[in-house]
């Protein structure tokens, strides 16, 4: 298994799967191991629904046959997403990763349809082979919304271990009432996003870039260093 540096230096949004199942166990050994990611007083707000197999490939019919007729950024999330106008430099940074993403991948600024068709891949799972939806109370506060993307990312890390690729979607939160109605999750919770597993096909054109990352420079001020 990699060591935690290399994990975290490998990790990528995997946009592109191979075909080829993941052990049941694994994924629960995973699932578990993430449970020690840090939360306030111990609340562990997190809530998994875990798909394969049958179930797996039933909800990407319902879901293909729903977007047939509609688009999914019509759609509206129980929480914003994103902030409804980005200002510096938040903005630039969401605009390159487009940029970089549909490069990649030979979709032209212009080609509507085809941004469209590769948004939508998001919910067949860009092929992974095992699904997570991630929900939350709905009661609970920022700080619990902070310690679940803890769990989220904690799982990301650990995935890299047994050689897997992952891609948290809270694209999926858009269509929460599909997903809420399949998994039967209680009303009280709410879809805070879903997360691919698999096998990441590392030579896909949607996985042969790197996002880039601020120099820390950017974001930190050191005060008491010398």
């Amino acid at each position: 298994m990699m060591n935690v540096f290399e994990a975290a230096d490998t990790r990528l949004s995997c946009r592109a799967f191979l075909d080829k199942p993941v052990d049941q166990n694994i994924v629960r050994d995973l699932l578990a191991r993430a449970a020690r990611a840090a939360s306030g007083g111990n609340l562990q707000p997190w809530h998994v629904y875990a798909l394969t197999g049958a179930p797996l490939a039933e909800i990407k019919r319902q879901v293909a046959a729903y977007l047939a007729d509609h688009d999914p950024h019509q759609e509206e999330t129980e929480y914003p997403i994103y902030p409804k106008m980005l200002w510096e430099p938040y903005k630039s940074r969401r605009e390159a990763h487009g940029v970089q993403l549909y490069g990649a991948l030979g979709v032209g600024r212009g080609d509507a349809a085809g941004r469209l068709a590769q948004y939508k891949r998001n919910f067949a799972f860009f092929n992974a082979p095992v699904a997570l939806f991630i929900a939350i109370d709905r009661k609970l506060g920022p700080g619990q919304w902070a310690d679940l993307g803890g769990y989220i990312h904690a799982l990301a890390f650990l995935a890299r271990g047994y050689g897997l690729d992952t891609c948290p979607q809270e694209s999926w939160a858009r269509l929460h009432r599909i997903v809420r109605a399949f998994v039967a999750m209680p009303l009280e919770q709410m879809l805070f996003c879903a997360v691919a597993i698999g096998y990441g096909d590392r030579k896909h054109p949607a996985n042969a870039f790197r996002s880039p990352r601020a120099p820390v420079a950017e974001f930190c001020r050191f005060l008491g260093f010398d």
